[in-house]
């Protein structure tokens, strides 16, 4: 207890700190940009007496310091800001995005954490024979390729050259079309969980393997229990304690990664609300963005962190 308590209490230390360097690198960032969103509101027509006025009201005159400043005293009193010519509502934007790459980013994890599993618990028991052999080529694949790069081969198998599977469009509504949804989601998804694929893969053998050699299998071997009973009462209960704290610490990374798979795919999620603000230079659009995905990666840790320290009590918190 004493050791999730202090978990916490750093956690929470942790997060203003986080919160504000973030926030300060996007902004100093943002100041470099060409791009002004004075023409994005107002046209690209627009005359110089209106951009004027418009920097005038939104003081995009001012050094980018001041608003900073200006910016985090909104955000304490929970004000995101507005973005384009309409001046939409930030939170209204982030609210619709954050659920689409939460869900990919899930269904990323499930599918990893399914495969990795199967393979790994194959590759214990069948060590160093043809299907070890063949699952430690796959693993190493997964680790050596990159989430991107699998998305475009992805598209060209399944959408340029079999047309079965769409790479853009509307996101379809689940409870309504569950069918489209799982359609337009499964591309990403494997995209975004074959490198974690890889990765647990091979920890999950491993620690299959440490678990097989221990003593306890030896003798209920001996004793003649079935062989169901050794392996899927005892040693997978021992054995996938770390394989499973591991993945719960990857949730925060495939969610950064489902940001990138996000506009390779042109779903409506994080991702494409930062490119949009990035390339019209909505420097609130982006920082909202921006802190909200920080801030979610620090709370899933500490979840992730406070289930570790319960699962495994003896952990000392670094």
């Amino acid at each position: 207890m004493n050791n999730l308590l202090r978990l916490i209490g750093r956690r929470l230390i942790a997060l203003p700190i986080m919160a504000i360097g973030v926030t300060l690198l996007v902004f100093f960032l943002m100041s470099f940009s060409k791009a002004d969103p004075a023409y994005t509101a107002l046209g690209d027509g627009a005359s110089p007496e209106a951009v004027a006025e418009y920097h005038e009201r939104y003081g995009l005159d001012d050094p980018w310091p001041i608003r900073y400043v200006r910016y985090m005293g909104d955000l304490c009193h929970g004000e995101l800001g507005t973005y384009g010519a309409a001046r939409n509502s930030v939170a209204d934007r982030i609210s619709s995005a954050l659920p689409v790459t939460m869900q990919l980013t899930f269904m990323g994890l499930i599918i990893g954490a399914i495969v990795s599993f199967l393979l790994g618990v194959i590759a214990a028991l069948y060590r160093d024979r043809w299907p070890d052999q063949l699952i430690r080529v796959f693993s190493i694949a997964g680790l050596a390729t990159p989430s991107f790069w699998l998305a475009v081969l992805l598209i060209l198998a399944f959408s340029s050259y079999l047309g079965i599977l769409p790479s853009s469009g509307p996101l379809p509504d689940f409870l309504s079309n569950p069918g489209g949804y799982f359609a337009r989601m499964i591309m990403p998804a494997i995209a975004l969980a074959f490198p974690l694929t890889g990765q647990m893969t091979r920890i999950v053998r491993t620690a299959m393997v440490e678990e097989l050699d221990k003593d306890y299998v030896k003798t209920a071997r001996g004793a003649g229990l079935p062989e169901r009973v050794v392996i899927g009462r005892n040693v997978l209960r021992n054995a996938l304690i770390t394989p499973v704290t591991t993945l719960g610490l990857k949730i925060g990374y495939l969610m950064g990664g489902a940001v990138v798979i996000e506009v390779i795919f042109n779903l409506p999620g994080m991702g494409t609300a930062i490119l949009q603000g990035v390339q019209g230079n909505e420097t609130f659009l982006v920082m909202g963005v921006v802190i909200v995905v920080a801030l979610a990666f620090i709370i899933i840790n500490i979840v992730v962190d406070m289930l570790y320290l319960l699962i495994n009590p003896r952990i000392r918190t670094v």
